[in-house]
């Protein structure tokens, strides 16, 4: 008998999105669930009763909750097929800070741009645009930000690329313009199928923005 393998998440969740490229990377086989987050389903609330919120990965019965957590707990169970995390210590380390510090920074930064009051808008723009330069000083001249293979940071920041078009609107801002790097390390990314295959279009992301935040 198999694992069985159930994925609760919310189609425009970037969280979300991390878990399913993870799990494409290692080509396991999973029902997904999506889970309207402004009427969550009793398996949700059930699975995660502290954080009451998507993505959950559910294996055989047993719930693991937070995006990064999965992330680490799909590269631990199916260890044989595309590593995520490097073997040495120290490298492992520093993937699980740069993980944390885009958990951390790219959310926080990236919503305070359709948030703001406009008299503070100067403020998140400054704060954004020195989260991404800190990101591509980490990136440097490396073709992924662990070195020639992609992995957990990567993956852990290529889903906020479905929200460039977005950060661009309300930051009034060119991402190409302004992180270069960055934008020719996410097209590469995007040649992986397990990327292109699960990030939405930027437009539809934004318009799904639009509405739910009732920015229209």
């Amino acid at each position: 008998m198999g694992d069985e393998v159930v994925l609760l998440d919310f189609w425009p969740s970037v969280f979300g999105m991390r878990v399913r490229i993870a799990l494409a990377e290692k080509g396991i086989e999973y029902e997904y669930k999506d889970d309207n987050l402004r009427n969550k389903s009793d398996l949700l609330l059930k699975m995660n009763p502290v954080h009451k919120k998507v993505p959950v990965l559910i294996h055989n019965g047993k719930p693991v909750c937070e995006s990064l957590i999965i992330v680490q707990y799909i590269d631990e169970v199916w260890k044989d097929k595309s590593p995520l995390l490097p073997s040495d210590p120290h490298q492992r380390a520093h993937a699980r800070f740069w993980a944390d510090f885009v958990d951390q920074k790219v959310y926080a930064v990236g919503r305070k741009l359709w948030e703001t009051k406009r008299e503070e808008q100067e403020a998140a723009n400054k704060d954004f645009l020195e989260t991404f330069k800190t990101l591509e000083t980490e990136l440097g001249e490396k073709p992924y930000f662990g070195g020639e293979t992609f992995g957990f940071v990567d993956i852990s920041l290529i889903t906020f690329y479905s929200r460039f078009y977005l950060y661009e609107r309300f930051g009034k801002l060119s991402m190409e313009a302004e992180f270069p790097k960055i934008v020719a390390w996410a097209k590469r990314c995007l040649q992986k199928e397990s990327v292109a295959n699960t990030l939405p279009d930027q437009k539809k992301i934004y318009e799904f923005h639009m509405k739910w935040f009732g920015l229209e």
